[in-house]
């Protein structure tokens, strides 16, 4: 888990990033989430943008992503989801400790 700190940063280093995936009429699935898993495993930090005409709620379909991918929900601001998973080999990101 995240903690408010680790959060606030990783909205701040998410800021300038552009959505590299888009949620669409078909919603989630098997296909989007793999595609997703392996570009959060190079990046860390990725915005998904979730179309208009995505028929699911956006906070749904956000849990859905994370929950897929195995990742933190950093973020849901309007239709954009920011999704964080630490990567096992392309370490970037370094979180701030707690306290």
């Amino acid at each position: 888990m995240l903690t408010g700190k680790q959060k606030r940063f990783l909205r701040s280093e998410a800021h300038h990033l552009s959505a590299i995936f888009q949620v669409g009429k078909g919603g989630v699935n098997e296909h989007l989430i793999k595609h997703i898993e392996e570009a959060i495993e190079t990046r860390e930090l990725i915005k998904i943008s979730i179309l208009q005409n995505c028929e699911d709620d956006k906070q749904e379909v956000a849990e859905q992503l994370a929950k897929g991918t195995k990742s933190q929900l950093v973020q849901v601001i309007g239709l954009t989801v920011v999704l964080y998973k630490q990567s096992k080999n392309n370490k970037k990101i370094v979180l701030p400790t707690r306290g």
